[in-house]
């Protein structure tokens, strides 16, 4: 597959509104691709008609993987100077035609041993991995492509979303010594976790959270019976070890209750290869069963998920050269 074509392939599957729950379309477009390019070509049901893609040439020891759904608005592709705009231009339609282009290149070289892994739903939990691991092939590496930079990820980020519940009793505001308001109980649970001492990691650096939403209350004239808030920690280590400080200082005011937790990854390196740790999550935690794996992919997570996603055209081409190296020195080790 030559620039121009992986270039034109991109674009045709940035063009595809393939928004986490919609990825159909842009399902059938890349197994046409690969069908085309005659490759062995799986497709596994995941949920609601949406499908993970599996190609392959032989019997792979290294498999290249990547996610196709993207979070939304929608966003059409366009080139302006040398970057290429448009919803999964980084995240991560780039890098999936940087793959496939990088196996191709193998392939010409008489290599058929690098196959090729496409999931849905990893911007919304991950449904298409925790499927893909079902099947794995036996295969001894697994990269993943994530905007990295075009740097190895030496380690990523777990994430744990907990849901914090106050409880009070309702009664009329003007007489509020009859109630007990569970927005102030609440309140005063997220000023407490304000001042907890987070775990750190030498590589990864500090704990950090974000308060992603709040709910509570009846009417402004009601003291609040109930209130709740869900946030999303970025984690360093096991996440047990974060709700046992949340429950240690603000137990008292609040339950806790888990909605997710994806522990932190430790990466595989190839010599040469400029690397890094990332603070962000992906499907591998759920991919353990496809072997060691590492991550590397073209654009940067500053602007993936923003209005302005992009990546450099230059950097995809870059992606395929560095894939390939990857994948050649994994095959000797």
């Amino acid at each position: 597959m030559d620039s121009l074509t992986q270039l034109r392939l991109t674009r045709e599957l940035v063009d595809i509104d393939s928004t986490t729950g919609r990825e159909h379309e842009a399902g059938r477009f890349i197994v046409a691709v690969l069908r085309d390019l005659e490759y062995d070509v799986t497709e596994q049901p995941v949920a609601d008609g949406r499908v993970n893609i599996i190609a392959m040439a032989g019997r792979p020891e290294v498999v290249l993987t990547t996610h196709f759904d993207c979070v939304p608005p929608f966003m059409p592709s366009r080139e302006s100077g040398d970057r290429l705009y448009g919803r999964g231009s980084c995240d991560a339609k780039g890098t999936l035609l940087a793959q496939i282009a990088a196996v191709e290149r193998l392939r010409e070289s008489g290599e058929s041993r690098v196959g090729l892994l496409f999931v849905v739903g990893e911007e919304r939990g991950s449904d298409g991995a925790k499927a893909a691991n079902a099947v794995a092939p036996g295969s001894r590496y697994l990269v993943n492509g994530e905007p990295t930079d075009n740097r190895l990820g030496t380690a990523t980020r777990g994430a744990y979303r907990v849901r914090l519940r106050a409880s009070g009793r309702a009664a009329h505001s003007s007489l509020p010594e009859l109630g007990i308001s569970a927005i102030d109980k609440l309140i005063d649970a997220l000023i407490v976790l304000r001042g907890i001492a987070w775990p750190r990691d030498p590589d990864l650096g500090h704990t950090f959270y974000n308060v992603g939403s709040i709910a509570g209350g009846v009417a402004p004239n009601v003291i609040p019976p109930s209130a709740e808030a869900e946030l999303m920690f970025r984690t360093v280590g096991p996440h047990e070890t974060i709700r046992g400080l949340i429950e240690t200082h603000a137990g008292t005011l609040v339950s806790v209750e888990d909605v997710l937790a994806l522990p932190a990854s430790r990466l595989g390196t190839v010599p040469g290869i400029e690397s890094a740790p990332f603070s962000f999550t992906t499907d591998i935690p759920w991919l353990d069963r496809w072997g060691t794996p590492l991550l590397l992919g073209p654009g940067s997570a500053a602007v993936a998920h923003s209005d302005d996603e992009h990546v450099r055209i230059a950097d995809l081409y870059r992606a395929v050269d560095l894939y390939v190296q990857i994948a050649t020195h994994l095959l000797t080790v």
